[in-house]
């Protein structure tokens, strides 16, 4: 059996020989005051609990479904605002780039680099992330096997980084639709990298609003249950304190009430699987 590796950068560390990594927060950096207080009530959360925190928002969403939907603040006002949380709260962040020259300055404020579903196969975009030296979290495209993902670690690995984790959020099942399955965590575990469940990209319903998606959030614990059961290395939440009004994502964010209670059922499960 393959030994899964586990990957460390700055605050941040991700694998079987470091705690349950937690990557959540908002889906799009909104303004400066409602980051800075999600970040706080999530650490909040967390405290206490055997988890690595990463507080998670994206300064920019270039691939929002209709081209009037918000994207965000944009490169340098968003790594502003993160790199305020990181100093005031002493937590590390990770947040998705789109493009190849996005990396090197958004590796200035985040620990993890992360690459959206559908970039996942862009040649430029991962090398130039593995480049930076930090953590290269890629989310497994809805439209790939996980087997598939054997050759995005290939590009990262000869880019000069091994430090690489991947994303379970779900596989396109028809139109509007994504499935998870549960095989695919263990089959890219044997690559040798940590893998984290996406759980609420993976109750989206792509474009099912028309100009935005929508989901289900009443899914997201049955399906962070079973990813823990099965055996996973970090968990991915979209967090909002009032979902219905997040500016990205709001059917399928988790209420920020029930992100704590949750996490504990969870770490629950994961002891009682493994024997932690």
């Amino acid at each position: 059996m393959t030994k899964v590796r586990t990957i460390r950068c700055g605050q941040a560390a991700i694998g079987p020989d470091a705690p349950l990594a937690v990557l959540a927060g908002l889906c799009i950096v909104e303004d400066e005051a409602t980051t800075l207080r999600h970040a706080a009530a999530l650490k909040e959360a967390a405290a206490g609990l055997p988890v690595g925190l990463v507080f998670k928002a994206s300064f920019d969403k270039a691939n929002r479904s209709s081209i009037s939907s918000y994207r965000g603040p944009g490169m340098e006002e968003g790594l502003r605002i993160l790199g305020r949380v990181k100093r005031e709260l002493d937590l590390p962040i990770v947040t998705d780039i789109h493009e190849s020259w996005q990396a090197e300055p958004a590796a200035e404020v985040a620990d993890v680099i992360q690459i959206p579903a559908f970039l996942c196969r862009q040649t430029d975009l991962l090398a130039a992330a593995a480049r930076t030296g930090r953590i290269v979290n890629v989310k497994k495209g809805q439209f790939l096997s996980p087997h598939d993902m054997s050759n995005v670690v290939a590009k990262i690995e000869e880019s000069g980084n091994e430090k690489v984790s991947l994303t379970e959020r779900g596989s396109a099942f028809g139109y509007n639709t994504l499935v998870n399955d549960f095989k695919g965590i263990p089959v890219m575990r044997a690559l040798g990298v940590p893998v984290i469940f996406d759980a609420t990209h993976s109750v989206q319903i792509p474009g099912g609003h028309g100009k935005s998606s929508s989901g289900d959030r009443t899914m997201i614990p049955p399906l962070a249950r079973a990813a823990v059961a099965v055996g996973v290395d970090g968990l991915f939440f979209e967090v909002h304190e009032e979902p219905a009004k997040a500016k990205s994502d709001a059917d399928n964010a988790l209420p920020l009430h029930e992100f704590g209670p949750l996490l504990r059922r969870l770490l629950a499960i994961r002891a009682a699987a493994h024997g932690d």
